[in-house]
């Protein structure tokens, strides 16, 4: 499995995880009682599917390895085996936290990401 998950977030909401001291997840991962992430070839398409109308977004990378056993992985789109944390994410496991930009097409633009 990856040693690097992300998780795209609106900035408020990071800000408060800060404040807290880890993050609980946003609505959509409270709704599906676990928090939502990406592997590296997976974060593109989860972008556009889901943040396309999104502003202010900041995509963070997460050291998968610090997760321990909450970490479960299960298939999702085309079967796609998805990072799925079931507990909070502490700060700790946050590697780095970046804007996630837009070109002047409105298409997202990623960092070269490490899986």
């Amino acid at each position: 499995m990856p040693s690097i998950i992300y998780k795209i977030c609106d900035r408020p909401l990071w800000a408060a995880a800060e404040a807290a001291g880890a993050f609980a997840g946003a609505p959509v991962d409270h709704a599906d009682g676990y928090i939502h992430f990406s592997t590296a070839d997976q974060v593109a398409e989860t972008a556009e599917k889901h943040f396309v109308d999104a502003d202010d977004l900041l995509l963070i990378a997460v050291d998968a390895s610090v997760l321990g056993d909450a970490l479960h992985y299960a298939p999702s789109r085309g079967g796609a085996l998805f990072p799925h944390l079931y507990g909070t994410l502490p700060m700790s496991a946050v590697m780095w936290v970046q804007p996630l930009e837009r070109d002047a097409d409105g298409l997202f633009l990623f960092p070269e990401l490490m899986p």
